[in-house]
């Protein structure tokens, strides 16, 4: 209809007002639908580029890790890291403050029961509830990696302002509040 429009156009001066209107109006219809979908597009980005991102900083992470000799995953140094604050947690607990389920926590605890790094413990008020906690072994490992840890997560953070962080954290605590279920 578009190049029918256009052949009219050329043929005959009197259709050129009736034809461009027409022409007009698939025009801006078309640009509404595009600037729609590059919008949608470009919202759509985010979850992309957080998720890569976060991919990112654990690969870099794991990789100085290996590198260092540490024999932990970034997901076993984020339990002894929460348990050496905390002291004394449920697996639920953990796994609630680490951001895991509680299959893959269970498997991560059990990681670290065989390295000696945390220990199950019997809650006195309800024996069927177990509590983890740090070995003297866990507190020393924590002590002794922390500076270390904390090198490598300053690297993501190189030629960037104090505002740039608060912006980061502000934006990223909002979508997370957005998502929050009630």
């Amino acid at each position: 209809m578009i190049c029918h429009s256009i052949v009219e156009i050329s043929k005959n001066p009197i259709t050129i007002h009736l034809k461009i209107p027409i022409l007009f109006k698939h025009f801006v219809h078309l640009l509404v639908i595009l600037i729609i979908v590059m919008l949608k597009e470009k919202f759509n980005q985010y979850s992309f580029i957080l998720d890569r991102t976060a991919r990112r900083v654990k690969q870099y992470a794991q990789t100085s890790f290996s590198s260092h000799g540490i024999d932990l995953t970034v997901d076993q140094w984020t339990v002894i890291k929460t348990l050496y604050e905390a002291k004394d947690l449920t697996h639920k607990e953990i796994a609630d403050e680490c951001g895991k389920d509680q299959p893959t926590m269970t498997r991560i605890i059990d990681l670290l029961l065989k390295k000696g790094l945390v220990m199950r413990v019997e809650n006195p008020n309800d024996r069927r509830s177990l509590h983890i906690q740090l070995t003297q072994m866990g507190n020393e490992q924590v002590e002794k990696l922390a500076p270390l840890v904390k090198e490598f997560r300053m690297k993501a953070w190189e030629n960037l302002t104090d505002e740039d962080f608060q912006h980061f954290t502000r934006i990223l605590n909002k979508i997370y509040s957005n998502l929050e279920t009630t």
